[in-house]
Formats: C-alpha cells, structure tokens, sequence
C-alpha cells in the first residue's frame, strides 16, 4: 500500500494540507515563512494537495495538470535557506502530528519532507 492509501486517501491529504496552511497562517514563529506566500493561500492550498496527492503515491494531480513539479525550480523565486525549511518543517511537523495513524507512517512522512524541504534550499545560511 502507498502512504496515500495508508493514511486514508484524499480526505485525509487535503486535511493535512489545510492543517499545514492553518498553521502557518496563525503561528507568529513561522511569520517569515507566511510572508513568502500570497495574501490568499487558496492556491497555494490546491497546489500543495495535488503536490502532495501524487508524492504519497495518489492520483498524480500536480502532473496532470501543471506537468513535472520541478520543485527547486518553482522555489528559485523565494530565497529558501535551513531557517525557511525549518520553519516549513515546523508546521508540517505538526500537521503530521495530528493524524490519526500509526508513529512508524507518521516518521516516515517526517524523515520524507524533511529530505524535500532541505532539497529546496537555495540560500547558505
């Protein structure tokens, strides 16, 4: 089984994706990680359900409709550098923390976005 179907298909995506944004948007820690983002996060939402749909192994709705995600790219524009990835992980960290799964699914999520967040750094510290 993929982790997309071991967490519980789409419901369960979109609800760690609109965590994530929820936290981020209300965390005053995470400010400058907000702050990269558009006023509405409608969008960065949707992407970021159909990033995530497809990298658990999901319907890949980010290819279907924007093609490869070609992630380091997509993030050139914002200067992403260990505090931006951790701040990220900060948020994922506890969306992750709130499903409703077992520890072992929960610390692969973990060890997986952790190694795509550094992946995006494109700034030293």
């Amino acid at each position: 089984m993929t982790p997309y179907e071991l967490l519980g298909g789409a419901g369960v995506v979109r609800w760690l994706t609109d965590r994530f944004y929820d936290i981020m948007d209300s965390d005053p820690a995470v400010k400058p990680l907000r702050d990269m983002h558009p006023a509405d996060l409608a969008g960065s939402r949707e992407k970021l359900y159909m990033f995530l749909s497809g990298w658990l192994g999901g319907p890949q709705l980010f290819i279907e409709k924007f093609g490869h995600p070609r992630l380091r790219m997509r993030h050139m524009p914002f200067a992403v550098d260990g505090e931006a990835r951790d701040m990220w992980m900060k948020c994922m960290t506890q969306a992750v923390g709130e499903l409703l799964c077992e520890d072992w699914l929960k610390a692969k999520l973990l060890e997986a976005f952790y190694n795509t967040a550094d992946f995006m750094r494109n700034q030293q510290e």
